[in-house]
């Protein structure tokens, strides 16, 4: 009981799981900066998933985690560019890479974040996610082969392995965990230099 005699108020479920959710957020990015700093032994790699496929992000070429948000499009762009976001007072582009790599598009969700890049890469872009699945250590996962995966964007198999082998070098490390969970790890200062991404109008 309470000091005013009334038993004390239970937040809900759905309550405690938002304040989690928050928490584990802050947590991540306070690990970023710190990485972007450099207090952080390098190696550690966020992990997403885009397009029901597993990730791995550098740690220092990304900024922040945010919700979603509504956008603005931008008439004739490509159909992965999603169009624009007020970040922190500063406009953004958004990008669906899952599209862009052609294994389908990330399904928005309650779990789905914006995720954006580093300021240091000089370019005012965020990845849309179906959601942030954590940190990883490099030194902890084993080097793979790239995952054969099927054409099918809804191959359930592939989906579940996580893997994708687009033929380009900023996505051409793959990883294994021990329960055989496949990973992609991305490069994000090289996908900048791919005319292809920089030319978003049709």
């Amino acid at each position: 009981m309470s000091a005013s005699g009334r038993d004390p108020v239970t937040a809900p479920d759905g309550a405690e799981r938002r304040s989690r959710l928050r928490q584990y957020q802050v947590q991540l990015l306070e690990r970023m900066q710190a990485a972007a700093s450099g207090a952080v032994v390098g190696g550690r790699e966020l992990g997403v998933q885009l397009g029901g496929r597993r990730f791995l992000l550098d740690l220092t070429q990304i900024s922040e985690i945010a919700p979603p948000q509504a956008l603005t499009a931008v008439p004739l762009a490509q159909p992965w560019y999603l169009g624009l976001a007020n970040l922190r007072g500063a406009l953004s582009g958004v990008v669906d890479l899952a599209r862009y790599l052609d294994i389908g598009a990330v399904a928005a969700g309650p779990q789905a974040r914006l995720v954006s890049f580093a300021p240091g890469l000089g370019c005012p872009c965020a990845l849309l996610v179906e959601q942030v699945l954590g940190l990883r250590r490099l030194d902890q996962l084993e080097p793979a082969e790239a995952p054969e995966v099927s054409d099918a964007a809804g191959d359930a198999d592939a989906a579940g392995r996580g893997g994708a082998a687009p033929a380009a070098p900023w996505c051409s490390q793959y990883f294994r965990e021990r329960d055989g969970a496949h990973w992609t790890r991305l490069d994000l200062a090289l996908l900048l230099r791919e005319p292809r991404f920089l030319q978003v109008g049709l």
